[in-house]
């Protein structure tokens, strides 16, 4: 019976409009994030920015997009290169067991404790040593 009452048009209309809902909400956390990441602006600017943006959300959105835009994609930039740096050092401190002999006894001791097979005690060793 409700599906009787819409037609195709207004189905189509529902959906644009929960689209358009939908990407003005990324939109907002999007520059919100943004707006609270930035740590060139001060904290008075960050909140001249959130009453604007609260007081007239679209205009304030597209003013900040206007204002910020270039420099949002380069202080995310930033960040990713930042967190990719501490993730290679977490990844090289962890990595890293010492010695090669260490690495021999490691392994040896994996593989006297059967959770190593011979042949991959075998390869991982060609491998310390080889390096």
């Amino acid at each position: 019976m409700f599906a009787a009452e819409w037609g195709t048009g207004e189905v189509l209309i529902s959906m644009l409009w929960f689209f358009f809902i939908f990407i003005w909400i990324m939109l907002l956390f999007y520059v919100f994030a943004d707006l609270f990441s930035n740590h060139e602006m001060g904290g008075f600017a960050k909140l001249l920015w959130v009453v604007v943006i609260i007081i007239a959300p679209y205009l304030g959105v597209f003013v900040y997009l206007l204002v910020n835009g270039s420099r949002m994609g380069q202080r995310q930039a930033a960040a990713m290169q930042a967190q990719q740096a501490q993730m290679d050092t977490y990844i090289r401190q962890t990595a890293s067991s010492g010695t090669p002999a260490e690495q021999l006894k490691q392994l040896s001791d994996l593989h006297d404790a059967g959770k190593l097979s011979d042949e991959e005690f075998a390869s991982m060793k060609g491998k310390v040593v080889s390096a």
